[in-house]
């Protein structure tokens, strides 16, 4: 569930035209698995790593749900939930297509404005104090809810259990792809 806008800039003298700014609301809030995602590695080069900017970010009628059978969670409209997650700017459109690849034909990018977090308060949002407001768009997934279990999806325990899976972490991890990723990998 990655959060996308639009913009014009510079980068060490050459123009970059749609760079996208995104404001991540899923397994990529983690830096380790976006960088792995857009540049192939936890660890990118100082300049692939300057060129992003983080902030967190929030989505207010949304949650999340941990997908049946995944690790992955699905962002899915509820009136009286909110997302918070990160916001980035500096993406390419080389990053965006491999984000969409990632994120596969589950998922919708839709329209949607997310607030800037200036300070960031505890799990359930107490003591966040928003900002600026950012009409961005977002992965929403459309495959539907009985492919997803009750209550929200848990970042935290996503970062303790899986995410060693998703960054390449375990000698005995196998690489999981889901079908919608392989396939357009392989042609």
């Amino acid at each position: 569930m990655v959060l996308l806008t639009y913009r014009v800039g510079t980068l060490v003298g050459i123009e970059i035209l749609n760079i996208r700014d995104l404001c991540d609301l899923s397994v990529q809030m983690s830096k380790e698995v976006l960088y792995r995602v857009c540049y192939g590695s936890t660890t990118p080069s100082g300049f692939q790593e300057s060129l992003l900017t983080v902030q967190h970010a929030i989505l207010h009628g949304y949650c999340r749900h941990k997908v049946r059978g995944g690790d992955y969670p699905a962002m899915i409209n509820s009136p009286f939930s909110s997302v918070r997650g990160t916001y980035v700017s500096g993406l390419t459109e080389g990053d965006i297509w491999r984000l969409d690849i990632f994120e596969g034909d589950e998922y919708e990018r839709r329209g949607v404005k997310v607030k800037i977090l200036e300070e960031v308060g505890n799990d359930k949002g107490k003591r966040n104090v928003e900002g600026e407001q950012v009409e961005v768009e977002t992965y929403v997934w459309i495959a539907g809810e009985d492919d997803l279990e009750d209550g929200e999806w848990d970042f935290e325990e996503f970062r303790r259990e899986k995410m060693h899976r998703w960054i390449g972490q375990r000698d005995d991890y196998d690489g999981e792809i889901r079908p919608s990723i392989l396939g357009m990998l392989i042609g």
